[in-house]
């Protein structure tokens, strides 16, 4: 059986480590790939000590897979994103899970859906997996930046009948 295939960035991963969600990505995709410089990313010394020992021992629904090679870096756009988004091209891959907005918006140039954290929490409130608010509050104690307003107009969309 196949379905949809989701290449992720650090962020979307992290923030979703730190708000005890990460098994939304399993419900949601079929299968979730991240190449090894994100991986390295989520290993690093400075992430959060749970976002490293996820990273060192991944759930069996994700897969470490390289990129082809990235002939021209991009400016603005770091190591793992710029492998994400090669990756995602290669697998021709559904969605493109990214947070920061300049590897978001060059994703969206090279023709690939972009989601991010924000997404994957409403997709999973949409399906009646989560609670958004409570997965808002959560993320409120973190240090991920979005627009309070973006919030606010998203909880709005799903507490209307």
């Amino acid at each position: 059986m196949s379905g949809p295939i989701a290449v992720a960035d650090a962020s979307p991963i992290c923030y979703l480590i730190l708000i005890g969600e990460t098994d939304l990505l399993a419900q949601l995709f079929q299968q979730v790939l991240i190449p090894p410089e994100v991986r390295d990313e989520l290993l690093a010394q400075g992430a959060p000590a749970s976002v490293r020992s996820w990273a060192a021992n991944p759930p069996a629904w994700i897969t470490v897979s390289d990129a082809p090679s990235d002939p021209a870096p991009v400016p603005r756009l770091q190591a793992g994103e710029r492998a994400a988004i090669a990756l995602a091209q290669a697998v021709n891959a559904d969605v493109i899970l990214l947070d920061e907005k300049s590897a978001r918006r060059f994703a969206t140039e090279k023709g690939l859906r972009v989601s991010g954290v924000l997404g994957i929490l409403a997709d999973s409130a949409g399906l009646g997996l989560i609670d958004l608010a409570t997965a808002f509050e959560k993320l409120a104690k973190t240090n991920f930046r979005y627009p309070p307003e973006l919030l606010k107009a998203m909880l709005e969309r799903f507490l209307m009948p």
